[in-house]
């Protein structure tokens, strides 16, 4: 394991056509999680859901086969695994044979788990269930239309903060204005986000605001949605607080974090228009 400067992000590849569970690059989170001051005992609980839709392989009699993956990466792990490294290893299956698509469930969820330090959930979904998939936007209130003035494009938590009202109010908001940059490499990345919370209520010009200033801001998409998380939980003191963000695919991969204080199902892994 090391940080993500050594890992092959924005690095010239052979790409392998054989099965090579070595080319998954474990990334620790505790490094960013310092840096927003989370220690010890985890104030979320949550999960990575990964989509894979570039996965391919060859059966017994060599004929090639193709399904889409969901991937459950508890946020309690003590690794994210490094996204390129993740398309490498699914792609390194392309040219290998295996007796059956449980055979490659298997095989994936043993792998990333080891990468991952703590058990990860693999689900396919084969050729003759994919007319079954629908699309679906985050449900919640959209503060999108908000005419507000920006001018900060980095994150300034400093900007959240809450209107007075006689009782909390049990909301959740959505953004699509949602972009951050590649750790490595600074290529875009664009996302929907999702905001639940029971308390007193966020401005929402406030909020659409700091999640703007994420716009030049170089960050992994679980970085970003735990910095989101801890900013709005410090700032303005929910009792409840949820942050799911739904990034649109690179590689043939989209990651969508989930962290919450309070318990309850994962959210539904419903792909919207622009994954």
């Amino acid at each position: 394991m090391s940080d993500a400067q050594h890992s092959p992000l924005g690095k010239a590849v052979s790409y392998q056509m054989q099965y090579d569970p070595t080319l998954l690059f474990p990334i620790p989170r505790q490094g960013k999680r310092d840096e927003i001051g989370v220690t010890g005992a985890l104030p979320f609980m949550g999960v990575d859901i990964w989509n894979g839709y570039e996965l391919s392989w060859l059966n017994a009699r060599g004929k090639p086969q193709v399904a889409t993956a969901v991937f459950h990466i508890p946020a309690d792990s003590p690794n994210i695994v490094e996204s390129k490294s993740f398309k490498l290893y699914l792609n390194s299956f392309n040219q290998t044979r295996l007796d059956s698509p449980e055979a490659l469930t298997a095989r994936l969820r043993d792998d990333l788990s080891q990468a991952a330090g703590a058990p990860v959930q693999v689900e396919l979904t084969l050729p003759e269930q994919f007319a079954g998939l629908r699309f679906a936007e985050l449900d919640g209130y959209c503060i999108d239309n908000l005419d507000i003035e920006i001018d900060q494009y980095s994150p300034l938590p400093g900007l959240l903060h809450c209107d007075e009202a006689p009782s909390p109010v049990d909301e959740t908001l959505v953004s699509n204005l949602l972009k951050s940059n590649c750790l490595v490499t600074g290529q875009p990345d664009w996302a929907s986000v999702q905001i639940r919370y029971v308390g007193a209520p966020i401005n929402r010009e406030a909020l659409l605001r700091y999640l703007i200033s994420f716009r030049e801001h170089n960050e992994f998409h679980e970085q970003c949605v735990e910095r989101i998380f801890m900013d709005i939980l410090r700032a303005c003191k929910p009792m409840k607080l949820a942050v799911y963000a739904r990034y649109t695919r690179r590689g043939g991969l989209d990651i969508n974090p989930y962290r919450s204080n309070f318990s309850g199902p994962p959210p539904a892994n419903r792909r919207t228009v622009r994954q």
